[in-house]
């Protein structure tokens, strides 16, 4: 589970509530199925107009992206690859063929493109263009969330004009004016409400961890490169570690403390 995804999600729908108890409301007032058909279904409805159907329909994976916890080990890949670079230089680049069989897919691929002697350039360019795919699938995602954020406030406003105009068709009866304007704000209060406390904020955190997720697997390409190129695994490790923040190189125990030492399952 993410550490922060759910607890966010928590934190700021508690804290609107929170608001309209401290004020003397109460929260009960705040529901209307009408105005959460309007917003949330034609959110839906919109989005099906302006995505493939099957973007539209991996909604909940992207939501389920968001809220579970994917660990991402650079140590991992760090130390994984220098042994690697290690065994090559001792017994040859044909001796990783076996090694590359408890690799992830991604790791795997530019292992055994080397193994089978591919010239370096294609190597690298090979494994940028599966980057680039993961990348564009992965943008996907986060532009659904993106365009839904934009589409819920004016299906909210939407919903208030018919509200209001519903009202001003019952001007008749003056004691109900009140409570039926305030029905109407809802469904804006729906709209703005779940795009910025939810579609948005979920579309950032995809962004954020597709950009974790891609920088781990260039690091894998270079890691790829360096035992091509027959570095030094010392060296190797110095080029690698350059990537990560200060605090966090030099720690090979990080990695020695993980089950298996390998990269984390490439996604997408």
């Amino acid at each position: 589970m993410d550490k922060s995804t759910v607890p966010g999600l928590v934190v700021a729908f508690a804290a609107c509530i929170a608001s309209v108890i401290l004020e003397g409301g109460s929260p009960a007032a705040l529901l209307n199925l009408p105005a959460a058909v309007l917003v949330f279904g034609g959110t839906i409805g919109t989005a099906l107009i302006s995505f493939p159907f099957s973007i539209v329909m991996g909604l909940p994976k992207y939501m389920m992206v968001a809220i579970l916890d994917k660990p991402l080990d650079p140590h991992g890949i760090i130390e994984t690859f220098c042994r690697l670079a290690d065994k090559a230089r001792r017994e040859g680049l044909l001796a990783l063929e076996q090694e590359a069989a408890d690799l992830t897919p991604f790791p795997k691929k530019g292992i055994l493109m080397i193994v089978d002697g591919n010239d370096p350039s294609v190597v690298r360019e090979v494994l940028e263009i599966e980057n680039e795919g993961m990348e564009r699938r992965h943008k996907s995602g986060s532009a659904l969330l993106e365009a839904m954020g934009g589409f819920s406030p004016t299906l909210g406003i939407i919903g208030t004009v018919m509200g209001l105009v519903n009202v001003l068709s019952k001007l008749d009866d003056p004691s109900s004016l009140g409570h039926s304007i305030a029905v109407a704000f809802i469904a804006t209060l729906y709209g703005v409400g779940a795009a910025n406390l939810l579609w948005l904020p979920i579309a950032n955190k995809l962004k954020a961890k597709s950009a974790q997720e891609l920088w781990l697997r260039e690091l894998t390409v270079e890691a790829v490169m360096g035992v091509q190129a027959g570095d030094n695994p010392r060296h190797l490790r110095e080029k690698l570690e350059a990537q990560l923040p200060p605090v966090e190189r030099g720690k090979p125990e990080a990695a020695a403390a993980a089950p298996s030492a390998q990269p984390a399952p490439a996604g997408g």
